[in-house]
Protein backbone atom coordinates (compact mmCIF):
# COMPACT_ATOMS: atom_id res chain seq x y z
CA UNK A 1 0.00 0.00 0.00
CA UNK A 2 1.32 3.43 -0.92
CA UNK A 3 2.10 5.45 2.17
CA UNK A 4 1.55 9.03 1.05
CA UNK A 5 0.47 11.29 -1.80
CA UNK A 6 3.99 11.66 -3.15
CA UNK A 7 4.30 7.89 -3.52
CA UNK A 8 0.88 7.63 -5.17
CA UNK A 9 1.74 10.45 -7.58
CA UNK A 10 4.99 8.71 -8.51
CA UNK A 11 3.21 5.39 -8.97
CA UNK A 12 0.58 6.93 -11.23
CA UNK A 13 3.27 8.47 -13.42
CA UNK A 14 5.17 5.20 -13.58
CA UNK A 15 1.96 3.39 -14.51
CA UNK A 16 1.49 5.85 -17.35
CA UNK A 17 4.76 4.62 -18.88
CA UNK A 18 3.45 1.05 -18.85
CA UNK A 19 4.85 -0.09 -15.48
CA UNK A 20 2.47 -2.89 -14.50
CA UNK A 21 3.81 -3.13 -10.94
CA UNK A 22 3.15 0.57 -10.43
CA UNK A 23 -0.38 0.21 -11.76
CA UNK A 24 -1.09 -2.62 -9.32
CA UNK A 25 0.19 -0.42 -6.50
CA UNK A 26 -2.13 2.40 -7.61
CA UNK A 27 -5.04 -0.04 -7.77
CA UNK A 28 -4.37 -1.41 -4.29
CA UNK A 29 -4.10 2.10 -2.86
CA UNK A 30 -7.23 3.55 -4.46
CA UNK A 31 -9.62 0.65 -5.08
CA UNK A 32 -10.94 -0.05 -1.56
CA UNK A 33 -12.25 3.48 -1.04
CA UNK A 34 -13.40 3.83 -4.63
CA UNK A 35 -15.38 0.62 -4.17
CA UNK A 36 -16.93 2.11 -1.05
CA UNK A 37 -18.10 5.09 -3.09
CA UNK A 38 -19.57 2.87 -5.81
CA UNK A 39 -21.31 0.77 -3.16
CA UNK A 40 -23.17 3.81 -1.85
CA UNK A 41 -24.46 4.46 -5.37
CA UNK A 42 -25.44 1.02 -6.65
CA UNK A 43 -25.56 -1.18 -3.55
CA UNK A 44 -23.55 -4.27 -2.62
CA UNK A 45 -24.70 -6.76 -5.29
CA UNK A 46 -23.45 -4.70 -8.24
CA UNK A 47 -20.62 -2.68 -6.70
CA UNK A 48 -17.75 -4.98 -7.69
CA UNK A 49 -18.90 -5.19 -11.32
CA UNK A 50 -19.33 -1.43 -11.64
CA UNK A 51 -15.96 -0.80 -9.98
CA UNK A 52 -14.35 -3.26 -12.39
CA UNK A 53 -15.84 -1.36 -15.33
CA UNK A 54 -14.48 1.87 -13.86
CA UNK A 55 -10.96 0.42 -13.53
CA UNK A 56 -11.02 -0.84 -17.09
CA UNK A 57 -11.75 2.71 -18.22
CA UNK A 58 -9.12 4.13 -15.87
CA UNK A 59 -6.55 1.75 -17.37
CA UNK A 60 -7.62 2.55 -20.93
CA UNK A 61 -7.58 6.34 -20.45
CA UNK A 62 -4.64 6.62 -18.08
CA UNK A 63 -2.42 8.18 -20.73
CA UNK A 64 -4.84 11.12 -20.91
CA UNK A 65 -4.61 11.87 -17.19
CA UNK A 66 -2.46 14.74 -15.96
CA UNK A 67 -1.95 15.63 -12.31
CA UNK A 68 -0.97 14.51 -8.84
CA UNK A 69 -2.46 12.06 -6.32
CA UNK A 70 -5.39 14.32 -5.37
CA UNK A 71 -6.34 14.86 -8.99
CA UNK A 72 -6.03 11.15 -9.71
CA UNK A 73 -8.43 10.28 -6.91
CA UNK A 74 -10.90 12.83 -8.21
CA UNK A 75 -10.49 11.65 -11.80
CA UNK A 76 -11.01 8.03 -10.76
CA UNK A 77 -14.05 8.99 -8.69
CA UNK A 78 -15.63 10.80 -11.64
CA UNK A 79 -15.15 7.74 -13.84
CA UNK A 80 -16.60 5.48 -11.16
CA UNK A 81 -19.56 7.81 -10.66
CA UNK A 82 -20.31 7.90 -14.38
CA UNK A 83 -20.13 4.11 -14.63
CA UNK A 84 -22.42 3.80 -11.60
CA UNK A 85 -24.98 6.22 -13.03
CA UNK A 86 -24.87 4.40 -16.38
CA UNK A 87 -25.50 1.15 -14.53
CA UNK A 88 -28.44 2.67 -12.65
CA UNK A 89 -29.97 3.97 -15.88
CA UNK A 90 -29.58 0.57 -17.55
CA UNK A 91 -31.23 -1.18 -14.62
CA UNK A 92 -33.95 1.44 -14.37
CA UNK A 93 -33.31 1.86 -10.68
CA UNK A 94 -32.71 4.80 -8.41
CA UNK A 95 -29.33 5.26 -6.72
CA UNK A 96 -28.86 3.13 -3.63
CA UNK A 97 -28.44 6.22 -1.49
CA UNK A 98 -31.66 7.88 -0.46
CA UNK A 99 -33.29 11.28 -0.80
CA UNK A 100 -33.16 13.95 -3.47
CA UNK A 101 -30.38 16.39 -4.25
CA UNK A 102 -31.14 19.90 -2.99
CA UNK A 103 -29.55 23.21 -3.88
CA UNK A 104 -27.19 24.22 -1.09
CA UNK A 105 -25.72 27.59 -0.30
CA UNK A 106 -22.04 28.12 -0.96
CA UNK A 107 -21.33 29.03 2.66
CA UNK A 108 -19.08 26.55 4.42
CA UNK A 109 -20.25 24.96 7.65
CA UNK A 110 -19.34 26.84 10.80
CA UNK A 111 -18.01 23.78 12.59
CA UNK A 112 -16.60 20.42 11.61
CA UNK A 113 -18.45 17.41 13.04
CA UNK A 114 -16.38 14.83 11.16
CA UNK A 115 -14.62 13.61 14.28
CA UNK A 116 -17.87 13.07 16.14
CA UNK A 117 -19.21 10.74 13.48
CA UNK A 118 -16.04 9.09 12.27
CA UNK A 119 -14.68 8.06 15.63
CA UNK A 120 -17.83 6.07 16.38
CA UNK A 121 -18.00 3.95 13.23
CA UNK A 122 -16.32 1.01 11.59
CA UNK A 123 -15.77 1.20 7.84
CA UNK A 124 -18.55 -1.26 6.92
CA UNK A 125 -21.08 0.21 9.32
CA UNK A 126 -20.17 3.69 8.12
CA UNK A 127 -21.07 2.84 4.53
CA UNK A 128 -24.29 1.23 5.69
CA UNK A 129 -25.32 4.36 7.58
CA UNK A 130 -24.13 6.69 4.84
CA UNK A 131 -26.52 4.89 2.47
CA UNK A 132 -29.36 6.22 4.62
CA UNK A 133 -28.43 9.86 3.96
CA UNK A 134 -29.92 12.08 1.22
CA UNK A 135 -28.00 11.63 -2.02
CA UNK A 136 -26.14 14.96 -1.97
CA UNK A 137 -24.97 14.40 1.62
CA UNK A 138 -24.03 10.75 1.09
CA UNK A 139 -21.86 11.48 -1.95
CA UNK A 140 -20.21 14.45 -0.28
CA UNK A 141 -19.36 12.43 2.83
CA UNK A 142 -18.01 9.45 0.89
CA UNK A 143 -15.92 11.56 -1.49
CA UNK A 144 -14.47 13.74 1.26
CA UNK A 145 -14.08 11.26 4.12
CA UNK A 146 -13.86 7.82 2.51
CA UNK A 147 -12.21 8.54 -0.85
CA UNK A 148 -10.21 11.37 0.73
CA UNK A 149 -10.84 14.19 -1.75
CA UNK A 150 -10.51 17.83 -0.81
CA UNK A 151 -13.62 20.01 -1.17
CA UNK A 152 -12.54 21.46 -4.53
CA UNK A 153 -11.86 18.07 -6.13
CA UNK A 154 -15.05 16.58 -4.69
CA UNK A 155 -16.98 19.54 -6.09
CA UNK A 156 -15.45 18.99 -9.54
CA UNK A 157 -16.49 15.33 -9.36
CA UNK A 158 -20.08 16.23 -8.50
CA UNK A 159 -20.33 19.33 -10.69
CA UNK A 160 -21.05 21.58 -7.70
CA UNK A 161 -19.46 24.46 -5.81
CA UNK A 162 -16.87 23.59 -3.18
CA UNK A 163 -18.89 25.42 -0.52
CA UNK A 164 -21.96 23.36 -1.37
CA UNK A 165 -19.97 20.15 -0.98
CA UNK A 166 -18.56 21.29 2.38
CA UNK A 167 -22.05 22.10 3.59
CA UNK A 168 -23.47 18.79 2.36
CA UNK A 169 -20.61 16.87 4.02
CA UNK A 170 -21.15 18.79 7.26
CA UNK A 171 -24.87 18.04 7.26
CA UNK A 172 -24.25 14.42 6.39
CA UNK A 173 -21.71 13.94 9.15
CA UNK A 174 -24.01 15.63 11.63
CA UNK A 175 -26.80 13.26 10.61
CA UNK A 176 -24.43 10.30 10.91
CA UNK A 177 -23.62 11.36 14.45
CA UNK A 178 -27.36 11.35 15.18
CA UNK A 179 -27.77 7.90 13.62
CA UNK A 180 -24.87 6.56 15.66
CA UNK A 181 -26.47 7.93 18.82
CA UNK A 182 -29.68 6.13 17.94
CA UNK A 183 -27.87 2.88 17.08
CA UNK A 184 -25.15 2.10 19.64
CA UNK A 185 -24.36 -1.19 17.86
CA UNK A 186 -22.78 0.87 15.05
CA UNK A 187 -20.09 2.13 17.41
CA UNK A 188 -16.53 1.05 16.76
CA UNK A 189 -13.64 2.94 15.21
CA UNK A 190 -13.04 4.45 11.81
CA UNK A 191 -9.33 5.04 12.18
CA UNK A 192 -8.75 3.76 8.64
CA UNK A 193 -10.54 6.74 7.13
CA UNK A 194 -8.67 10.03 6.66
CA UNK A 195 -9.82 13.46 7.84
CA UNK A 196 -11.45 15.71 5.27
CA UNK A 197 -8.76 17.01 2.94
CA UNK A 198 -8.16 20.59 1.91
CA UNK A 199 -6.53 21.47 -1.44
CA UNK A 200 -2.77 21.86 -1.65
CA UNK A 201 -1.53 25.39 -2.24
CA UNK A 202 1.14 24.33 -4.70
CA UNK A 203 0.61 23.97 -8.43
CA UNK A 204 -0.23 20.64 -9.97
CA UNK A 205 2.53 19.12 -12.06
CA UNK A 206 1.61 17.43 -15.31
CA UNK A 207 2.77 13.85 -15.80
CA UNK A 208 4.89 12.86 -18.77
CA UNK A 209 3.31 10.07 -20.79
CA UNK A 210 5.11 7.71 -23.14
CA UNK A 211 2.71 4.79 -23.58
CA UNK A 212 0.14 2.74 -21.67
CA UNK A 213 -0.58 -0.95 -22.02
CA UNK A 214 -4.08 -2.37 -21.77
CA UNK A 215 -4.68 -3.84 -18.34
CA UNK A 216 -7.30 -6.19 -16.97
CA UNK A 217 -8.66 -6.94 -13.52
CA UNK A 218 -6.39 -10.01 -13.36
CA UNK A 219 -3.37 -7.71 -13.64
CA UNK A 220 -4.49 -5.67 -10.66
Amino acid sequence: MLGDDAELTAAVRAAQTGDETAFRAVYRAVHPRLLGYVRTLVGDPDAEDVASEAWLQIARDLDRFSGDADRFRGWAARIARNRALDHIRMRGRRPAIGGDETELTGRAAESDTAGEAIEALTTDSALSLIARLPQDQAEAVVLRVVVGLDAKTAAETLGKRAGAVRTAAHRGLKRLAELIGADPESAGGLDALPPQREPHRGAVTSATVTHTRTRTQKDM
